[in-house]
């Protein structure tokens, strides 16, 4: 695993440490206990007396340096997971799709997918995840060819993305009502998840305000 620590130097440095996971003296502390993304067991990891070779070492730098501006790695960033909860949306459309194609109220005699309000709700979900798609896609091709946005521009595409997935799976959650609420069905489970999108560096109102700086010192 990589470990974000710093050195006891005198004039200590702060960077990266790859330490492997079956190392002595390392434990894990249960202490993941979110709304959201649960599976993702991001428990508490204490470290030790833990010896690493001198390699191991992997990129230190003064604690100033690491304010430099780093596009490509903020790019690569904000497409993983941009990518992460994208995909939870897009789960959360396709149970809303095939909910909709399946539950007939008896006093309907069809199913809800005939109607024009469920086909305009898909609509606007699968549109919102659209431009969820093109703006990963390009967002990867610029990184792939080491050409990334400016940071303040990849942050605002880490906004619109998360945005995005979230308004796609509250709008099914919307029109479900109870059955999407439910514990039994795993559309509250996506809502809870795609939600924590907002809890990653930086969010929103940091986002917003440097892009709102950056726009004025540039016109």
């Amino acid at each position: 695993m990589i470990v974000w620590a710093r050195t006891e130097d005198d004039d200590p440095l702060v960077g990266y440490f790859l330490v492997p996971s079956d190392s002595p003296g390392i434990s894990i502390e249960k202490t993941w206990n979110h709304a959201g993304m649960r599976a993702s067991g991001s428990h508490d990891v204490i470290l030790e007396n833990v010896t690493i070779p001198l390699d191991h070492a992997v990129d230190l730098r003064r604690p100033d340096e690491w304010n430099e501006e780093n596009s490509l790695q903020v790019a690569w960033m904000v497409g993983l997971m941009g990518s992460l909860y994208d995909a939870v949306a897009q789960q959360g459309r396709d149970w809303f799709a095939q909910f909709a194609r399946t539950r007939t109220p008896s006093n309907l005699g069809a199913p809800l997918s005939t109607l024009y309000r469920y086909q305009e709700l898909l609509g606007r979900i699968d549109a919102l995840l659209l431009n969820n798609r093109l703006l990963l896609q390009d967002l990867t091709r610029r990184a792939e060819a080491g050409a990334p946005l400016p940071s303040s521009e990849t942050f605002l595409l880490k906004y619109l993305i998360t945005g995005n997935a979230i308004d796609a799976v509250a709008l099914a959650i919307e029109a479900t009502g109870n059955p999407g609420l439910t514990r039994n069905n795993p559309l509250e489970r996506y809502y809870r998840d795609v939600l924590c999108s907002r809890a990653h560096a930086p969010q929103n109102d940091s986002i917003l305000s440097l892009a709102g700086r950056t726009g004025f010192n540039r016109s």
